[in-house]
């Protein structure tokens, strides 16, 4: 793969602001044009299949890289400027912070053969995530813990007596319909309407009571004093940000990368196969119209010193429009720097025009689904992967994990010329 501009570089974008500032825009098109002018590495595979592949963020990457070691020759698109997908990273050049561009991700995994295949690429370094909550002008400990109930509560109650008051509080429902029902069960009304309630009104734009139980399978509950958020056994962050690792997925001879460019429906027949992880109904022209997805919009600012003293605050209160505060430098604790940069977060719906986020799968979207779904099985040559190409909302290690999976599929595939699937994984599952 031809080398590209590195999130070393002093370069950052704001991607809720339409122009680039001058100088950033002049050294992009200087990267531009030398990435499109420098040869590329001879590439002679051993088998003949030639694969185009639709996204260049980790399911894209993960699957190039495994065809290409396998012998085929891949074609990766990305409509943006860069790889990495909502998982691009970049130093903010006023303060030298490395910057989740699209917000925070936290690489956690269960998963050995994930946590190998990632560490192939680049250093990760040991990351332990904590999140605060701001209710009512106090902040709390995330998720519910021993610290949290007593704090909330008044109390100093020990882990026994503390699971005997929770559970006296749970309110027992008939049938567990929506959100608000199961939450309900888990903690009692209390703790919902502190911690839950508003800040998954403004998550959602809906009210709980219309979200489905599904949204919320499990919530975790503690009863000691253990405030990590994951409690995976592989938890990390890149030393140098997401985006160095999947340039170096994507560096083989045998991958080609085209930025700011499109692959569409039209020219799956110039490939052999094409994976497309691409929203599903961007594929079919949302003919059976646009599947909801709920958006981000960030309000940037830099600021001297520390600005929260955690990477996330989230604001639970209704009355606040916002969901949450993140503090970037935070995010690599390795780092010393003395400015900051911070992200204001607002959910909202997204339009045409929106990065997509979390899909809405309500009963509307699900019938929807269904239908692009029955489309994509007729189609021919090709295979929807990944958190659009399945409209599921995937953790950074599931979605690499179901990357290594469809690649087995793939290469299977194109080596005994037996049939290859629309999906690996079923989306309606």
């Amino acid at each position: 793969m031809r080398r590209l501009p590195s999130s070393r570089d002093d370069d950052w974008r704001d991607p809720n602001v339409s122009s680039v500032p001058p100088d950033i825009a002049g050294e992009r098109a200087r990267r531009a044009s030398d990435f499109a002018t420098r040869p590329r590495p001879s590439c002679r595979p051993t088998r003949s299949a030639h694969v185009g592949i639709a996204g260049a963020g980790f399911s894209g990457a993960v699957i190039a890289r495994e065809l290409a070691e396998a012998g085929h020759r891949v074609t990766v698109f990305d409509t943006r400027d860069h790889v990495a997908g909502n998982c691009y990273t970049a130093r903010d050049p006023t303060s030298g912070v490395m910057v989740h561009v699209y917000g925070p991700h936290i690489f956690h995994t269960k998963w050995e053969h994930v946590w190998e295949y990632i560490n192939r690429f680049g250093v990760m370094r040991r990351y332990n995530h904590r999140v605060k909550a701001t209710v009512r002008d106090i902040v709390y400990s995330l998720p519910v813990n021993l610290h949290t109930i007593n704090q909330f509560f008044g109390t100093a109650m020990g882990p026994a007596e503390a699971q005997a008051f929770i559970a006296a509080k749970v309110e027992s429902r008939d049938e567990i319909v929506s959100f608000a029902d199961q939450a309900v069960a888990f903690v009692g009304g209390d703790l919902y309407e502190a911690f839950l309630a508003g800040y998954t009104r403004k998550q959602w734009g809906t009210d709980p009571t219309e979200l489905p139980a599904s949204i919320l399978r499990r919530l975790p509950l503690r009863f000691n004093y253990e405030d990590s958020y994951f409690d995976d056994p592989y938890q990390a962050i890149p030393q140098d940000g997401y985006t160095p690792i999947v340039e170096a997925i994507l560096e083989h001879p045998g991958i080609e990368v085209r930025l700011s460019s499109t692959l569409a429906r039209s020219d799956v027949d110039a490939f052999d196969h094409v994976v497309w992880t691409g929203s599903i109904d961007a594929f079919f022209d949302h003919e059976q119209g646009r599947l909801g997805y709920r958006t981000l919009t960030f309000e940037r600012e830099v600021h001297d010193g520390d600005f929260q003293g955690c990477p996330v605050m989230n604001y639970c209160d209704r009355d606040v429009p916002f969901t949450r505060i993140t503090e970037h430098k935070h995010f690599a604790p390795w780092e010393s720097h003395e400015r900051t940069v911070t992200y204001r977060e607002y959910s909202g719906p997204a339009g045409p025009s929106d990065i997509s986020y979390y899909p809405v799968r309500l009963v509307k979207e699900k019938a929807q689904l269904l239908q692009y779904v029955e489309l994509a099985r007729a189609a021919r040559g090709v295979t929807f992967v990944g958190r659009l190409g399945t409209y599921r909302y995937l953790d950074m290690d599931v979605t690499i994990k179901e990357a290594l999976d469809a690649s087995a599929v793939l290469n299977t595939g194109l080596a005994t010329g037996d049939k290859l699937h629309a999906f690996v994984v079923d989306p309606m599952a």
